[in-house]
């Protein structure tokens, strides 16, 4: 459980996981689904996630470089946890209220 709370460290990262379950994406697309982050944090998250095994980034030659990062098999499994991570959080009582999220949609899916 450590290692998997460990590769999920940091703020943003399974929102970026959660993009990349969606399918490959190139960075400017990353960008443009995720306009909050800033560059630096997407590229540490990027960074992070391929060190772990998590993200794979696919180089192709050319000017400009084109690079797509992809999940590997590894991260697609996390698919699964991120979703039962999002319903256990949208079945908690809410801060201060003990009513529900009112989230009704998954972000995984």
């Amino acid at each position: 459980m450590e290692i998997t709370l460990s590769a999920l460290h940091g703020r943003w990262t399974t929102v970026v996981i959660r993009e990349l379950l969606r399918g490959d994406r190139s960075y400017s697309e990353l960008r443009t689904a995720l306009p909050t982050l800033s560059d630096k944090v997407l590229s540490d998250r990027l960074a992070q996630l391929a060190e772990t095994g998590v993200v794979e980034r696919d180089r192709r030659p050319g000017w400009p470089p084109r690079v797509r990062y992809a999940l590997t098999p590894r991260g697609h499994r996390l698919g699964p946890v991120l979703q039962a991570l999002w319903d256990w959080g949208a079945e908690a009582p809410a801060r201060g209220s003990g009513a529900g999220s009112g989230h009704e949609t998954s972000p995984v899916h």
